[in-house]
This record gives structure tokens, sequence and C-alpha cells, in this order.
């Protein structure tokens, strides 16, 4: 790593590098936030067209600017227009869903391209005007954060800090309806208005990501970071500090390598970050991960071949031997010697008959007891049934 790129990383480039970097991080960490609820509650799909839906805001606020002699590039009137915009779009799609008979992604794909349509032939008109800023108004397409200046770096960073603690506030709710908004409604929660609460923090993102990765890639770094952190947990409060951090860093990170090599877009570079995070998280999550996963389904599968091995020994008169490889297996793990069992391979051949036994007798009585996840006929059954249920098969069916 070269001194400079050590001096980006470490905030020590310079004030305004450093402040661009440190508000790009804070984007990352309440996108990654914001983004786990979106994506529970299916809305991913949502936040694209809230994204493209921006544009013509943009571009109708810059006009507004003109005729009112007010200066068209003020960022605080487009991001005011962004929001206006981006906000009508959600409506419309909701209000599409609600009056006719389309799909909510047929009512987002309309949505989509016609705000975007419609804000791409402003730009054009824009475009042809005598003023000034035209040229910068296309870097809301696709980002341009070595632009943004020292102020608005600093604002993005605090409404960003804003988003994040609001989420954080908000979290007991938006779990409730994000697992369940049906028992939640019925217990007196009022899931309308999560919902509009999780649409508000995510156009505030949303609005706030423009100028650093764009319109178009603005979704990726609501969606990515939690779907990554997926693949790390089971557990919806440690998914989202990762999602968090996954974001921050992807933030931080392409932020800090825009930096360093000026010619590479930012917003395309962040959220190349954000997938590479995704991919390794997708092949080396403990939890999840793809690498983790084929080992456990590799190593089910030998407990079901050993099982299967140590019940056919059990068996009086049997004389079938297992496979070579198999055998060499059992005999390493203490169970076999010779042809025969050890005296730790008649207690785990037992072990297995039981288990067997207690499934079929399971399977008869007993069937809404067994969990939806439950891998049949290969994890011991007291790792995937309640002890009680255990206690009660054993009594009905006890294994001589």
């Amino acid at each position: 790593m070269s001194a400079e790129a050590l001096r980006i990383l470490t905030l020590q480039a310079g004030f305004n590098t450093a402040v661009v970097v440190a508000g790009t991080a804070a984007l990352g960490l309440a996108a990654g936030m914001v983004g786990t609820f979106l994506l529970l509650r299916r809305r991913a799909l949502i936040s694209d067209a809230l994204s493209h839906a921006t544009l013509p805001g943009i571009a109708a606020a810059f006009l507004l600017g003109v005729a009112l002699g007010v200066p068209g590039r003020s960022l605080p009137l487009l991001l005011g227009g962004a929001v206006a915009s981006g906000l009508i779009g959600v409506l419309t799609v909701q209000a599409i869903v609600r009056f006719t008979r389309l799909t909510e992604d047929a009512a987002i794909g309309i949505v989509l391209s016609v705000f975007f349509g419609l804000g791409v032939v402003l730009l054009s008109h824009i475009q042809a005007l005598e003023v000034g800023g035209q040229a910068g108004l296309k870097g809301f397409i696709l980002g341009q954060t070595a632009a943004m200046s020292r102020g608005e770096a600093v604002g993005m960073g605090l409404l960003a800090l804003g988003a994040a603690a609001a989420t954080a506030l908000l979290f007991k709710e938006l779990r409730m309806v994000a697992f369940d908004a049906g028992f939640a409604g019925g217990q007196g929660w009022p899931v309308a208005r999560l919902d509009i609460a999780l649409m508000a923090l995510a156009t505030l993102v949303t609005v706030i990501g423009l100028q650093t990765v764009g319109l178009v890639l603005v979704v990726a770094l609501l969606i990515i970071p939690p779907a990554a952190a997926r693949f790390w947990t089971e557990r919806l409060g440690t998914m989202t500090v990762v999602a968090a951090v996954i974001g921050a860093l992807s933030g931080w990170l392409g932020a800090a390598l825009s930096a360093l090599f000026p010619n590479l877009p930012a917003g395309a570079v962040i959220v190349l970050v954000a997938g590479a995070l995704f991919l390794f998280s997708f092949l080396f999550a403990p939890a999840r991960g793809l690498l983790a996963t084929a080992a456990r389904t590799v190593h089910l599968r030998l407990v079901v071949a050993e099982g299967n091995a140590l019940r056919r020994l059990l068996l009086p008169g049997v004389a079938e031997a297992p496979s070579s490889v198999l055998a060499l297996w059992l005999r390493a793990r203490g169970l076999l010697r010779g042809d025969r069992l050890t005296e730790r391979g008649h207690v785990a051949a037992r072990a297995a008959e039981r288990n067997l036994r207690l499934w079929e007798r399971l399977l008869a009585e007993a069937p809404a007891q067994v969990p939806a996840d439950a891998n049949w006929g290969i994890d011991p059954i007291d790792a995937v049934l309640p002890p009680d249920l255990v206690r009660l098969l054993e009594e009905r069916a006890p294994c001589r």
C-alpha cells in the first residue's frame, strides 16, 4: 500500500478529502441499517423506483430556481425537488397497486421508466437554456463525490447519521412489522405509519446519496450491504450491525479509492466495493456462506451414511460390510475393529437405531410438531425437537 493511499484511508490526506470520505462512510452506514428493513419488508424494488423518480424533481427544481432568480445549482433546492418527486413516485406506485389489478413489480416498472424518462427530457431542455450550472445536473445520475464541497459533505454525513439514529430508535417497531405485519396490526401497532416512516428514511438516504453514488446506483448501497449481512447471521440485531459495517466499509474504501484514482467514477467504485464484500460474504460467511453450507452438507451426508452402516452392523445375522471408504472412516473414529463393532460403535449404533424409531413414531403421530427446516433422518432428533416431545415419543415407542 502506498503512502498516499494510507493517508487517505486514515483521513490524513487533507481536511476536504477526510470530510468527503467520512461523510460517504456515514452514508453507507445509514444505507446498510435502513436497507436491512427494506430487504426484510420486501421493498427493494420500491427503493429503485424511488431513486429513479428523483430525476424529474431535480430538473424541475433547477428550472424553478432559474425562474425565481435563485441560483439553480443550489443543492438544498435540488435535493428538495428530489424529495418531492421521489415521494410522488412512491405514492404513485402504491396508488396503482391499490386501485388497479396490476402487481407491485409492474407498477414499479411503470413509475421507474416514466419518471426517469421525464427527467431525461427535462435535462435535455435544460441543456438548451442559456443559463449556468446545467452541466452539474448530470452528476446526479452517476454521482460526483469528488465535486462535493466541505459543507455538502458535512451536511450529507450529519443527515446520514440522523437517519441511522432514527432507524435505531425505531428498531423494535420496524422489527415487528418486518417479520409479521399482520400480527403487529392485530396488536394495535400502527403498521401503515411505520411503513411510511421506513419509506421516509429510505427517501432521506436516497436523496443524500444522489451526489455520492447517483440515482442509478444508490439502490445498490441500500440493498447490497444487508444482503451480504444476511449470510453472516440469523439474528436481526446482528444483521443490522453487520449491514451497517459493510455499508460503511463500502463508502469508506470506495471514496478513498476514488480520491486515490481521480479518473475512476466514485459511485461505481463504491458499489463495486460493496459487491466485492457481498461476494466474500457469499463464499466465506460461516452462517450461510457457500463453503460453510457445502461443508455442512458433506458432514450431514457422512452422518447419514455412518448411521445407516452402524445400524446394519447392529442387526443379528447381517454380514454385509460397509464400503471400503466408509469402513476406513468408521475404523478411524474407533467405531469398527476389523468387521465388528467396538463398544463405542455399539453405543453409536444403538443411538442411530433410537433416532430412526423416534422419527418413524413422529411421522405417524405428530407430523405438525416437526420444524419446517428439519433435516429428515440426518440430525439427531434431540437437536431439532423440543425435549418434552422427545421424552413423550420415547415413552410411546421405547427403543429396546
